[in-house]
């Protein structure tokens, strides 16, 4: 109901915003306080900006490596040679280099802190711990450049190998190392990289990475990031050069890293044409070698070996893949007056899917990501079809999605694997070239790459099934068990829902900053800013941070606070809503307008008994006890009511009279913010002639520490109802208080009997209605 308040009122409360409500909680709970005490102090290494310093030092590994795949025995072998640049101002007496393979060793930590119980083992379960799998390193030497033994301690997944004499600023080392390992079965033992083994044709799939000893990063946030391998927390390594030797049979196909240096040696005349038509089409996928052929090669076995020798520039890692299965096709991306191959290697087994769309999704992920961080950088992108993992390399990845061996599959299948293209291609943008530390914060390659992911997927295709991104779906992680929740700024290997954590709500999170709190301008300017400063170089969360305020003009402290420093979740009431209009002070018109309002107003239950319940009160039965009172009528309108009125109107100023002809509306709303994480209040207004608008209020009106806000709307037309968040763009856990007037929104369910879905998927169940009709036809 609305209300009628004299224009003295209005003026008092614009005049008095210091009687807001005083904060709720104390100053050091206030969400608004200055992320100072959590970021570490700028300095000449990484200024207040959130940019490279004027002192900014990166070391440098350079690698020359032979490997040899055994197809037979199922081994790398290799012998690599490591220079080591130390540009740091530091000496350093040892060097410390990742031995990520030993986490397969039995007895590793990895396998020791692992856990579980009975009633969640099940058969999977089972037949692990019944397998036996000798991995892990065999270092068989290490030696400096004239051969000279040099002495080494590995502990665990990492090797300290001591030098002669302190490696000096602005030094170099080179030393060697020898070693072999067996690879893992990636369907038995799991793994980010392995082989995977046909049975039908007696064949294998290698996708092969973390297989040789890598230096570890030396920088100035941690000094030696030697932070042991569990296998979550993923590798933080050094730029370097490589050239890599790569024997295997002499029937595979191999794609690695880098670009291809004895083209001559190791394909045919024939493949090296097709590979310059590929070079010169930015339309379809040219194949190199076709399924025809790899079909041939799957049925022979070659005695011989060939030699593939790769060069990479300016890269953190090194992976391969080697098939005789391969079918291999490419099309150009072009940059400017660069050209860079898009490529995809793949079985039989992963078409028509990877045929029709691989290539494809990584030019398109190159040309999105370019967009809005920087021009890709490298000569190649390669994608490699194996079961199931998705895992990323610079210039090469690893990516799951194979349809059923009938050839169809499911909507989930397909979209599953355009995901997973995109995700892994794009990791070459976070953290190949945006090297940030992975094996302590995960959500800094893996949040912003599944924020890019959600813009690459719905430039793709309109109404992309998107699972991250989307501010609704990480509503559920964010009102859940707390127990089981960690602040995004949290170490990767004590992080519980890890997907949710590292992936999930950062890009989230990136995505309500982009929409919600900066716009698309400011935030594509301030991402593309970090990106680019960052390039090539080892960013920590601060350098994102502060950057992201830096270029955009917006301090965003109490952003990163209760998204990435708590567990608070977004949950924003609207808990009353007053309805007022200026008086007229005309009694023609607010007399009847006050006695219709009594008339409206609820009547209390013993007024209403006591109609019945009371035949005669005393004063309907004596009349000499009424008096000039029982006889009033408060809403007549006598003649000193019309002579005061014209009295006001003369007292008005011009502009005063003129709000009071307006006859605007003054909407009262009360906000309480139930989640603690504080955000911009979003209301949209639905008016009585059919009419809406959407007001936005920065989350500042919570910067007081305040849990209970009130706003004053005004209108000149009557609002019927209001929404709030009405574009759930806030990741509001609980819609229900959204509202006014409040409704209460359904949700709807389905039941199903046992064994009453089905397991054909929409292309098969096709295939089946096609016959049946084939059938009434015949």
């Amino acid at each position: 109901m609305k209300q009628r308040f004299l224009a003295f009122t209005l003026a008092i409360l614009a005049a008095a915003p210091a009687l807001a409500q005083r904060p709720a909680y104390r100053t050091d709970q206030n969400p608004f306080r200055q992320l100072g005490e959590e970021l570490p102090t700028p300095n000449s290494y990484r200024n207040a900006a959130g940019a490279p310093g004027h002192e900014y030092w990166q070391n440098r590994a350079d690698y020359a490596m032979d490997i040899v795949l055994d197809d037979a025995k199922q081994t790398i072998s290799g012998q690599e040679t490591i220079t080591y640049h130390n540009d740091s101002p530091d000496p350093l007496a040892y060097l410390w280099l990742q031995l990520d393979q030993n986490m397969r060793e039995p007895g590793s930590d990895r396998d020791l802190t692992q856990t579980g119980n009975f009633d969640e083992m099940g058969w999977p379960g089972v037949m692990a711990m019944n397998r036996t799998f000798e991995g892990g390193f065999h270092i068989e030497w290490v030696k400096d450049a004239a051969g000279t033994a040099l002495p080494f301690t590995i502990n665990k997944t990492m090797m300290r190998v001591d030098l002669a004499t302190p490696l000096a600023p602005g030094k170099s080392v080179s030393f060697q190392v020898k070693w072999w390992y067996n690879i893992n079965d990636r369907l038995k033992f799991g793994g980010r990289s392995g082989m995977e083994y046909f049975p039908q044709d007696d064949n294998y799939l290698y996708s092969i990475a973390q297989f040789f000893p890598r230096m570890c990063v030396y920088n100035d946030v941690y000094g030696w990031q030697h932070k042991q391998f569990l296998g979550r927390g993923e590798f933080t390594l050094p730029f370097g050069n490589y050239k890599v030797r790569i024997t295997a049979p002499a029937d595979h196909v191999v794609g690695a890293t880098g670009v291809l240096q004895n083209a001559k040696d190791v394909l045919s005349a024939e493949e090296r044409r097709r590979v310059q038509e590929a070079m010169n089409n930015t339309t379809d996928p040219v194949m190199i070698v076709t399924p025809e052929e790899a079909l041939a090669r799957e049925s022979k076995r070659a005695e011989t070996t060939k030699t593939w020798e790769f060069h990479a520039e300016n890269v953190r890692d090194f992976a391969f893949c080697s098939s005789r299965k391969f079918i291999w096709d490419a099309m150009a991306v072009k940059f400017g007056s660069r050209t860079v191959l898009a490529m995809s290697y793949y079985p039989k087994e992963g078409n028509p899917l990877w045929e029709q769309y691989s290539t494809r999704v990584v030019a398109h992920t190159l040309k999105v990501y370019s967009h809005y961080t920087f021009d890709y950088p490298y000569p190649v992108a390669i994608s490699v079809h194996t079961d199931r993992i998705g895992m990323e390399y610079p210039m090469i990845c690893f990516n799951g999605g194979r349809p059923e061996p009938d050839g169809t599959y499911s909507e989930r299948t397909k979209t599953g694997m355009i995901s997973v293209i995109i995700h892994e291609v794009g990791h070459n943008y976070f953290p190949m070239i945006v090297n940030s530390d992975e094996r302590q914060w995960s959500w800094m390659d893996e949040g912003l790459n599944s924020f890019l992911q959600y813009l690459a997927e719905q430039e793709w295709d309109r109404n992309y099934p998107s699972r991250r991104g989307p501010a609704p779906n990480i509503v559920d992680y964010m009102k859940g068990d707390k127990s089981t929740i960690e602040p995004i700024m949290t170490n990767s290997e004590s992080i519980i829902q890890f997907g949710n954590n590292a992936y999930g709500k950062p890009a989230t999170a990136l995505n309500i900053l982009r929409e919600t709190i900066l716009g698309r301008d400011l935030f594509d300017f301030a991402f593309k800013q970090y990106s680019q400063r960052w390039m090539f170089r080892q960013p920590s969360p601060a350098d994102f941070f502060r950057t992201m305020e830096d270029a955009s003009g917006t301090d965003l402290d109490w952003f990163w606070r209760g998204w990435f420093y708590t567990t608070d979740h977004v949950d924003i009431a609207i808990t009353g809503v007053r309805w007022f209009q200026l008086s007229s002070m005309n009694p023609e018109v607010e007399k009847p307008v006050a006695q219709r309002q009594q008339e409206e107003q609820p009547r209390y239950i013993s007024d209403i008994r006591n109609r019945s319940d009371i035949p005669q009160s005393v004063v309907e039965q004596d009349s000499t006890m009424r008096d000039f009172y029982n006889n009033y009528d408060p809403f007549h309108v006598s003649i000193l009511d019309k002579m005061e009125y014209r009295a006001y109107l003369e007292r008005l100023t011009p502009e005063e009279k003129a709000i009071l002809d307006k006859g605007m509306n003054y909407y009262e709303i009360s906000f309480q913010s139930l989640g603690g994480l504080v955000m911009p209040v979003i209301l949209e207004f639905t008016y009585a002639d059919g009419t809406r608008d959407v007001t936005r209020i920065p989350a500042e009106i919570w910067r007081m520490g305040d849990t209970v806000v009130s706003k004053i709307f005004l209108t000149d037309k009557e609002v019927v109802s209001i929404t709030l968040d009405p574009y759930l763009e806030t990741a509001d856990v609980n819609t229900n208080n959204n509202y006014w007037p409040p409704r209460v929104q359904p949700t709807r369910f389905q039941l199903y009997k046992r064994g009453e879905r089905t397991e054909q998927n929409p292309m098969q169940r096709q295939q089946a209605i096609d016959r049946l009709n084939q059938a009434g036809d015949d």
